[in-house]
């Protein structure tokens, strides 16, 4: 039976290669975009225009700099799925030149022709995406893709309390904050009988917003999902080697070659 599947959104790479599986006989009814804040796909999905959404300042911020939030001067907003936090998703226009050619391509004369005249619609597309920060698809076009794509969009808000509701289902899970994003939109958007959640990382990857989510849970003791090559690692040595700059990469080579040497010497 056709099922749902929903990937996040981070550079469309997933959900591109599940597009292409579905096009070579993947039984899937419906591609599910799930996005975060940053929602450029989710609004081109309801609109037509694909169009960057920049913040800046205190509107940007709302990561979690321990789980690898950064500011984005380009205006990306901070959330807790960092891995997500993208103002144009680059695999994006290559979904665009299928459909293009699906399109357009008929109109040409050979196939050598029909893939010219994709090439020419994307270009047209992202160079007004690159001069006028966006660019709208003809209607035709946006019913093609809403034909084997949907979209979520997940506030911050929405991804704890996904970690802290799936952690209380009776075969509990840990999500880590994007996969929690696949879940609630798989959730939200349940038609039909089956959908699969993509899971995209590992939850110690993203210690402190799922310590957020399950700090008040009884039970929960975040030292339990590491992986078993992690446990006991902050307890042990650390070993620090100190190279200056301003003696160059020759000094970094030697430090190298030293310590395989060293190696070497102990086989």
């Amino acid at each position: 039976m056709p099922a749902d599947v929903g990937p996040t959104n981070r550079n469309f790479g997933d959900i591109l290669a599940g597009y292409f599986a579905k096009r070579m006989g993947l039984p899937a009814s419906k591609l599910v975009i799930a996005c975060n804040e940053n929602d450029i796909l989710h609004r081109f999905l309801q609109t037509g225009t694909y169009e960057k959404n920049p913040v800046h300042g205190a509107a940007a911020t709302g990561g979690l700099m321990q789980d690898g939030a950064a500011a984005h001067p380009e205006g990306v907003k901070e959330t807790l799925s960092p891995s997500m936090d993208i103002l144009v998703s680059s695999n994006f226009e290559r979904l665009l030149w299928f459909v293009a050619h699906d399109i357009y391509g008929p109109d040409a004369k050979d196939l050598h022709g029909a893939k010219e005249i994709a090439g020419r619609k994307v270009k047209e597309w992202q160079t007004q995406l690159k001069t006028n920060g966006g660019f709208s698809v003809e209607e035709e076009v946006l019913n093609a893709v809403r034909a084997d794509f949907a979209a979520e969009r997940i506030s911050d808000t929405e991804t704890i309390a996904t970690i802290r509701d799936v952690y209380r289902w009776p075969e509990g899970y840990i999500l880590d904050p994007h996969s929690a994003i696949a879940v609630a939109a798989a959730l939200r958007s349940i038609d039909g009988d089956s959908q699969v959640a993509l899971a995209t990382a590992h939850p110690a990857k993203f210690a402190k917003a799922v310590e957020t989510a399950l700090v008040a849970e009884k039970g929960f003791q975040f030292r339990d999902i590491l992986p078993t090559q992690f446990v006991g690692l902050e307890e042990r040595p650390r070993r620090v080697r100190t190279v200056r700059r301003s003696d160059g990469l020759e000094s970094l080579r030697n430090l190298i070659v030293e310590d395989v040497d060293q190696e070497k010497a102990k086989a």
